[in-house]
């Protein structure tokens, strides 16, 4: 008779969300205890910060509404038009462009060396790389590498802030938005050597390119997430996180690059 009661109780299914069938030991509560990194991402939201979700999805929604209609039909267009090495090389063109606020936020964290490489990279891609069409520095061992001012505000101490959807834009929190408007203003260098209006060129120029070279990535990211907007905030919040700390093992930018591209200083 004890031999069949345990027979049953060996054999029945186990509830995971009954705690008496898990076996959770007081070690496994210390593991986030040892990384405050790890602990930072601890939780169902994965510890991000959040507070307006509600307005967040409301304006993810409309970020995802204008790209699917207007945004991503013109890439489509571009695409179609511009043939993969000319985007490419429109590109490498802003990228270079960009590198003049990357060296100005290297001195600003105290990065030196960091200075001297992007340095580097803007010589050799302006003279050899034709005015930054072609990425001549990478191939020389001078790889491509972002800052921002609000990296800068993150190295300093200055804390992320709350998550949230800027219109158009898309993910963002207090502190880089607010890097991502400094820069905007002080940072760029059209500014100083243009009429304003050709700021504008560019920047439509820019991200339209970035639009169409995201087309298969953004269509396979959207068919594969269950949750598009948990996705994409996670994607975000850990890539910045990483940033900042300059962490070596740093995920491959991939939600990312959907809505911010970081690299070129703005999103759609």
């Amino acid at each position: 008779m004890s031999d069949a009661s345990e027979t049953v109780a060996d054999d029945r299914e186990i509830d995971p969300f009954d705690e008496d069938d898990l076996d959770v030991g007081d070690d496994d509560d210390d593991l986030f205890e040892e990384d405050p990194y790890l602990a930072e991402l601890e939780g169902e939201e994965g510890g991000i910060y959040d507070p307006w979700e509600g307005l967040n999805r409301k304006t993810f929604a409309f970020n995802e509404w204008a790209d699917r209609w207007f945004v991503e039909p013109l890439a489509i267009g571009w695409d179609t038009v511009v043939p993969d090495p000319a985007q490419r090389g429109v590109d490498n063109f802003f990228e270079n462009i960009n590198t003049t606020r990357r060296i100005a936020n290297d001195l600003l964290q105290g990065k030196p060396g960091k200075a001297g490489d992007d340095f580097g990279r803007l010589l050799v891609n302006t003279t050899f790389g034709i005015a930054g069409l072609f990425d001549v520095a990478t191939d020389l061992g001078y790889p491509a590498a972002d800052e921002d001012f609000g990296q800068t505000l993150g190295v300093w101490g200055t804390p992320a802030g709350p998550y949230f959807v800027i219109p158009f834009l898309g993910p963002s929190n207090v502190r880089d938005a607010g890097g991502l408007a400094f820069e905007s203003f002080v940072m760029t260098p059209e500014y100083y050597f243009f009429p304003f209006y050709v700021s504008y060129i560019s920047t439509g120029t820019r991200l339209l390119n970035d639009r169409a070279l995201a087309l298969e990535t953004l269509r396979a990211e959207r068919a594969a997430a269950f949750d598009f907007y948990s996705a994409v905030r996670s994607a975000y919040v850990q890539y910045r996180e990483n940033q900042v700390r300059d962490r070596a093992d740093a995920p491959e930018e991939t939600d990312e690059d959907l809505y911010y591209f970081e690299d070129d200083d703005e999103a759609y």
